[in-house]
């Protein structure tokens, strides 16, 4: 039987799944860690996501497939020289060092913010290639005058597979300087950070949905995406649904046929892996607070899942303001937690519920914002590691006052890197495909009763919230 594998290379791990491509049943995986990272420097080394791919793809039995895709966190900055060798180790996405380059650049083009929307869908924030670049020209010279490539990390580990240096759509409309709406480079805008340089050819070359970028040991290459884009893929997204995705940040996101273009820089106006519009919204602080609230109370995720489940609705008066590594939604790169309406009476379950529906409201606030540039009121489907915590299912129903659908697919990533290899190999559109292995089908979570107090939930929160503004 034919195989495709999916490769979801993040900022924790390199996952390979691989299925067949008719049935699209799993058939094998693997996963390798990658170095650990802190904001607000938060690099890697791209030899070590190499060395996570080979471990990942050994652990899955190297298979024979047909074809592959690799599907890479968004945003990072690998810095290349002419012989196309590493400088230094990427910036990643949640890298804010470059949140002064991001203000310098929204003063610099005439307009500002509502310019920069309008020019590519996005206005800079610490999180987007394009302000790393500038903080590489101001911070580093000497790498600067070797610069002769810049690529995001899945173009990087496509280059490693088959020589080419590429890009697709999705992944491109990540950086600040490719339009959605125009479907092109802005090489004015890259032009803000250096005027002297010609930016033709630093950038890769961006290749259609279906279209491979090369070979690897016989099997073809898709030009693979960013996670997001393929975390759609991977659930079959439809018009009028929306994905609210925990992992270690969270996003939310659906499907339009128009560009969006948010003066405000909340809601990102990206492409998708199949030629529409992926609008999106993006926190830095999902698990990460779960996982910090977890140590705090001696728990593995299991236990913190049951304490938080035990304690009601607004947590006791309890209010937690998640920036624990600065925040990219609200643009607030220096802000840290803050805990509000502590009482001598807190107890571990107020903790843990707290730190979970401060999550959620902070995605549900992304949600809000969405809905201006996309339809949202189809199927709320959760992905991502919270999505295997029962008290992120349930919190995310009861706050939202809507069904939520959790996908019986595991690893959606993976899974979406899996489906554009096949529509690569079969010449055929990621939507059918997706169709064909049936991954629109999932679990149903119902919110609870009390209405009025899921308001009260998000109340306290949007007071913590605009009080800690800056």
């Amino acid at each position: 039987m034919p195989l495709v594998a999916g490769i979801d290379s993040s900022t924790t791990a390199t996952k390979v799944e691989v299925r067949d491509l008719d049935s699209g049943q799993v058939v094998g995986g693997g996963s390798s860690p990658h170095p650990p990272t802190r904001p607000p420097r938060s690099e890697q080394p791209p030899a070590a996501w190499w060395a996570a791919f080979e471990a990942a793809w050994q652990q899955a039995g190297e298979p024979d497939v047909a074809a592959l895709s690799v599907a890479g966190q968004q945003h990072g900055m690998v810095a290349l020289d002419a012989a196309r060798h590493v400088i230094r180790p990427a910036k990643l996405w949640n890298d804010t060092e470059s949140a002064p380059e991001a203000a310098w650049l929204i003063d610099r083009l005439s307009g500002g913010r509502r310019a920069w929307a309008e020019a590519c869908g996005l206005v800079p924030v610490a999180s987007f290639t394009i302000t790393k670049l500038a903080w590489l020209r101001r911070h580093e010279p000497e790498a600067w005058e070797r610069l002769a490539h810049v690529a995001l990390p899945h173009d990087w580990l496509t280059h490693e597979l088959t020589g080419r240096l590429a890009t697709d759509r999705g992944d491109a409309s990540g950086t600040g300087y490719w339009s959605a709406a125009s479907g092109a480079y802005r090489h004015d805008l890259l032009a803000l950070v250096d005027p002297e340089r010609d930016w033709a050819p630093v950038v890769p070359t961006v290749l259609g949905p279906i279209e491979a970028a090369g070979d690897w040991n016989g099997a073809l290459v898709a030009p693979g995406t960013g996670d997001n884009m393929a975390g759609a893929l991977g659930v079959g997204l439809r018009a009028g649904d929306a994905v609210v995705s925990i992992g270690t940040s969270g996003t939310v996101y659906g499907v339009s046929d128009q560009p969006a273009a948010d003066p405000s820089g909340i809601v990102a106006g990206f492409a998708d892996a199949t030629g529409r519009h992926l609008p999106l919204v993006c926190t830095l602080n999902a698990t990460k607070v779960t996982d910090a609230a977890g140590r705090l109370l001696g728990v593995d995720h299991g236990g913190l899942d049951r304490l938080a489940l035990a304690g009601s609705p607004g947590a006791g008066g309890l209010t937690l303001l998640p920036y624990l590594d600065g925040e990219r939604t609200p643009d607030r790169p220096d802000a840290t937690g803050v805990l509000a309406g502590l009482r001598s009476d807190v107890g571990r379950e107020q903790l843990a519920r707290a730190a979970v529906e401060g999550v959620v409201c902070g995605l549900l606030d992304g949600l809000d914002a969405l809905a201006a540039f996309a339809p949202t009121g189809g199927q709320l489907i959760v992905v991502g590691g919270g999505a295997r915590s029962r008290a992120y299912r349930q919190v995310l129903a009861d706050l939202s006052g809507r069904q939520v659908l959790v996908p019986h697919v595991g690893e959606q990533v993976a899974t979406g890197a899996c489906v554009q290899a096949a529509a690569v190999a079969a010449q055929s559109e990621p939507a059918d495909i997706a169709d064909a292995w049936k991954l629109g089908s999932g679990d149903l979570v119902e919110p609870g009763p009390d209405a009025a107090a899921a308001a009260d939930v998000r109340a306290a929160y949007a007071a913590l919230r605009d009080a800690s503004g800056a």
